[in-house]
């Protein structure tokens, strides 16, 4: 009966999964363009990721926002600034190569405005799939949401590759018509939802229904394993978005400067992720959450190592594309072990937890500035020290203050 009931919200949040994972990979797909189109250093092309993911700061006043203004209310907001933004790319790109003014800078902050949106969207969608249904099963829906954000990933870099670089020199001037396009596309789904009706959730009184004698503290902030969630999920950008960030470091230090092949392969490493979670979904029901984590952080440390190993040949870049099987359902199960038994406090937990994937603003561009001076494989080397606190949190600090 809960399937039937919450079965219509749950198809909404995982179209806006799609669309979070579409456009979060794109803006990653687009650094080597970036870097093509501009004459950037790496450091500096790595700032494409800085100026999403710092938007991700935000995640807590948004998630007060949410508290207010409710699911729909965020989901609608979140889609519009979006779109805006794209819609902001398009033009003020046209403008900025007509006037002569620094094109890049333009890019970067109108991505910062469309980051907005998908943080917002991003603070409505993991709790959303979370309490629509039992508990039990939250893991498993938070990796089938995933898992379609995942075939949105896998088509992103084709999506660059196609219709933005196609078989032309990287330029700044075949961005925006397919940027408009999405800013439209954004604003029309925006435009049919606010006809649609979604259901409001108590959270609290959901636990109480379902026969739960939790007891909540008062504060979200007194939840230790909340906190160090957040942790993983900065040290988890470093993983997830540390390989395609550096593929074409690696692939450019070995002679190949192919900007469209480049980016086409990126689609190896998101498909690996798409796979990973539609079995991963699979898996859920029968093993343990934990277990499952643990044993995907070893076997994706374990195909960088190879990937490190045998530096200098397409092997080591395939199994280093490999580990996204395995980085493919580590998010939605940090993202479970920090939203475990809050409750009421679920709503403000996901905007903290949120705020973790700054990670991608301040690792990569770190990464960047070794690869610069060291190189892509010694950039690489510091998602090890990402995998260790990974696998901590998966088996103590998530017990932490909840056991």
């Amino acid at each position: 009966m809960a399937r039937n009931k919450y079965l219509f919200a749950l198809i909404v949040v995982f179209i806006v999964c799609f669309l979070i994972g579409f456009i979060t990979t794109m803006n990653n797909s687009m650094i080597d363009f970036c870097k093509q189109a501009f004459g950037l250093s790496e450091q500096q092309g790595q700032y494409v990721n800085l100026a999403f993911y710092g938007a991700y700061i935000l995640s807590i006043p948004f998630a007060l926002l949410m508290n207010k203004i409710g699911y729909k209310g965020t989901l609608l907001l979140g889609l519009a600034v979006a779109g805006l933004g794209f819609v902001i790319n398009s033009f003020g790109i046209s403008s900025a190569i007509s006037s002569g003014a620094n094109v890049f800078v333009v890019f970067l902050l109108s991505m910062c405005v469309v980051a907005m949106g998908v943080v917002m969207l991003q603070n409505v969608a993991n709790p959303y799939v979370m309490v629509l249904g039992s508990p039990e099963s939250g893991a498993f829906r938070m990796t089938l949401s995933q898992a379609l954000n995942s075939v949105a990933t896998t088509v992103a870099p084709m999506f660059i590759a196609l219709f933005i670089i196609g078989d032309q020199k990287p330029a700044p001037e075949l961005v925006p018509s397919p940027f408009l396009g999405l800013g439209i596309f954004a604003l029309i789904i925006c435009g049919i939802l606010v006809m649609l009706k979604l259901p409001a959730i108590d959270e609290g009184k959901q636990a109480e229904e379902s026969g739960s004698k939790q007891q909540y503290k008062s504060s979200v902030f007194q939840y230790a394993h909340v906190w160090l969630g957040a942790l993983a999920i900065f040290v988890y950008m470093g993983v997830e978005i540390g390989v395609p960030s550096l593929l074409s470091a690696r692939l450019r230090e070995m002679g190949n400067t192919d900007s469209q092949f480049i980016t086409s392969l990126l689609s190896l490493y998101w498909g690996g992720m798409m796979v990973g979670r539609f079995v991963g979904a699979g898996i859920l029901t029968k093993f343990e959450p934990r277990k499952i984590l643990s044993t995907c952080i070893g076997l994706g440390s374990v195909c960088i190592l190879l990937s490190l190993l045998t530096t200098g040949s397409m092997f080591s870049i395939y199994i280093m594309l490999a580990a996204g099987l395995f980085h493919s359902i580590m998010w939605p199960l940090i993202f479970n072990l920090g939203l475990q038994k809050l409750g009421p406090h679920t709503k403000a937990a996901s905007g903290i937890i949120n705020t973790g994937v700054i990670g991608g603003a301040i690792l990569t561009p770190l990464m960047g500035r070794v690869a610069d001076g060291y190189g892509a494989v010694a950039a690489l080397s510091m998602m090890f020290i990402y995998y260790v606190y990974l696998m901590w949190f998966c088996n103590k600090g998530s017990k932490i203050g909840i056991e």
